[in-house]
């Protein structure tokens, strides 16, 4: 008997906003950058790239290109995504600092 697999797609799993937010949050609080970036390409996903990127202000294009694998967004960017997904970025101070 052939095990049939398929690949893991966080995306498919983002049902709510509230989950699109929890796990934005983790990334940002546990990754790196790049892995930020690529959570943020997986949360547009769940939610529509062509919706995202209308309601940032962006062509489809562009957010492709700048949340891709080693794509380099520029922070307002990343803050127009932010929020076309219904969060936003905020400052706290570091308890270890």
């Amino acid at each position: 008997m052939t095990l049939k697999t398929t690949p893991f797609d966080v995306a498919e799993h983002l049902e709510t906003d509230e989950d699109i937010s929890l796990f934005l949050q983790a990334a940002l609080e546990e990754g790196s950058e790049e892995e930020f970036i690529h959570a943020l390409n997986t949360a547009a996903r769940a939610k529509g790239m062509t919706a995202i990127a209308k309601e940032a202000g962006l062509t489809r294009a562009s957010l492709y290109k700048s949340l891709a694998s080693g794509g380099k967004p520029r922070f307002d960017t990343i803050a127009k995504v932010t929020r076309a997904l219904g969060c936003r970025l905020s400052i706290e101070r570091h308890a270890e600092m």
